[in-house]
């Protein structure tokens, strides 16, 4: 497995307990974001580096750069249609895009005069932005929130097809990890490392609702 991974216990003390943050693996050039898809769907793109069979192009697709929020999601693997865990690898100058164009997916009065300017932005938005509360190896709901970003559209086949640097199916690391956590072993447990994604332009940091942290 080409992810890098670091005892979930670690990462705990590193990570903030509150605020909206971007927790994901990146590096200078590319990020990892996840999904979890039907086999036949994750099989497909881990093979060939891209998405095809099955994927739906017309649909919202919703990607997740927070490990333990797609397993909390799809039951680590365990719900229906769910079971193939992917680790998607894409430009890092694409995933800033998407923040970019990112709409909120509920009205903010701090973003929007009005309801009808927001419900006009969002019709015409090909990318949803979704702070959820984050979750616990164990599914408990955190004080921290974590980002999803939906995606629909022209930005979708880019992503789909363009953005992609590697696919890996990731189901049995899944399921090693979640076999630690049935026998109540968080101390075992081993989760992708993570970081605060760090958003340089202030606007879009402003209009993703992320919560500021002041590093030394």
């Amino acid at each position: 497995m080409k992810l890098i991974t670091e005892p979930y216990v670690t990462q705990l003390a590193r990570w903030p307990t509150c605020g909206n943050h971007i927790l994901a693996q990146f590096d200078e050039q590319s990020i990892v974001v996840y999904q979890a898809y039907r086999p036949a769907i994750g099989r497909f793109a881990a093979s060939h580096g891209y998405f095809g069979a099955g994927f739906s192009l017309t649909r919202m697709s919703w990607i997740k750069p927070n490990f333990l929020w797609m397993m909390f999601r799809s039951g680590w693997g365990t719900k229906e249609g769910q079971e193939s865990i992917l680790a998607v690898r894409i430009q890092r100058a694409a995933f800033d895009t998407l923040l970019e164009k990112a709409v909120y997916s509920h009205f903010s009065p701090e973003l929007y005069a009005n309801e009808e300017t927001w419900k006009d932005a969002i019709e015409h938005s090909e990318v949803r932005l979704q702070w959820d509360p984050d979750h616990g190896p164990s599914g408990a709901s955190l004080e921290r929130r974590a980002i999803q970003l939906g995606l629909r559209g022209a930005v979708l086949v880019s992503y789909a097809r363009e953005w992609i640097v590697s696919i890996e199916d990731i189901t049995s690391f899944v399921h090693e990890q979640y076999q630690q956590l049935l026998s109540h072993d968080e101390v075992q447990l081993v989760t992708p490392r993570e970081e605060i994604y760090p958003v340089q332009d202030e606007v879009v940091a402003r209009q993703s609702g992320l919560s500021f942290m002041h590093h030394s």
